[in-house]
């Protein structure tokens, strides 16, 4: 009977410690004048390792006026527990109050780097440690951009995965836009070989990450398998989102910035 009580009440426990975890706090933040920049902040369990904005691909959306929010379809998004698991203060961002149509046309902007600038700053106050920015897919555009951008107050390491490095009738491809030779920033690039999106196709990887002449540490890599596509391609819940290796590539990627 004794035990019976013990196994219920750790069950009880640890399913508490597991729904304190997966708790996302809203944050309205004020950026440029009459602009406020939504995200979920996810806390880790202890004292964070380091802290690490998220932002999703597609058209950068979280809709974070609905309930449960964020969109769980993004794979660095619906990760964020993961994330926060393995010791990460995360931020995934939504788009600003002035681009509710979306970021297609804002990701390579000013504006944009000045947005994820308030972020970070909001993440150190709250952490001393340092900040990475990751972008998946359509925003490693963002990525690139605030690297490029940011001379100062900036993150202190980024993570592209599933960079676009092709260029097609909706995106042009990072390989053209950037100065990348200006980032001296640690690098991770994040890529699976089963990526069939046009936009992303893993033998064009290598060239991209060539141009990354100035950083004191890159790294490719490279992951393969997953699920059974439940979406387009070039979509998250597929090879190029890491459908059913969410574990794995998590891990690659949380494992890579602690060594760093």
């Amino acid at each position: 009977m004794l035990r019976a009580l013990i196994a219920v009440v750790t069950c009880c426990f640890l399913l508490l410690a597991r729904q304190a975890l997966a708790g996302d706090e809203l944050i309205q933040l004020p950026t440029r004048p009459g602009v406020t920049l939504p995200f979920w902040l996810t806390t880790p369990a202890d004292a964070p390792v380091a802290s690490i904005v998220l932002l999703p691909g597609g058209n950068g959306l979280l809709y974070t006026a609905r309930k449960p929010p964020p969109n769980s379809r993004s794979f660095l998004v619906r990760s964020r527990d993961k994330f926060a698991a393995a010791g990460f203060l995360v931020a995934s961002v939504d788009g600003p109050s002035d681009h509710p149509e979306g970021l297609s046309s804002f990701r390579d902007t000013a504006e944009h780097a000045a947005d994820i600038a308030a972020v970070i700053v909001y993440l150190r106050q709250k952490a001393p440690v340092p900040v990475w920015v990751i972008g998946a897919s359509a925003s490693t555009i963002s990525v690139a951009n605030i690297a490029t951008r940011l001379k100062s107050g900036g993150p202190d390491g980024l993570v592209f995965v599933s960079s676009i490095v092709a260029a097609t009738r909706q995106a042009p491809s990072l390989q053209g836009m950037f100065d990348f030779g200006e980032i001296a920033l640690p690098t991770l690039f994040v890529h699976n070989k089963e990526d069939a999106c046009a936009a992303s196709p893993f033998g064009a990887v290598p060239s991209l990450m060539a141009r990354f002449t100035s950083t004191p540490r890159k790294q490719l890599i490279a992951v393969s398998g997953g699920l059974p596509p439940q979406s387009d391609p070039c979509e998250a819940l597929s090879r190029h989102g890491y459908f059913g290796i969410e574990d794995e590539v998590v891990t690659a990627i949380t494992d890579w910035i602690k060594e760093s």
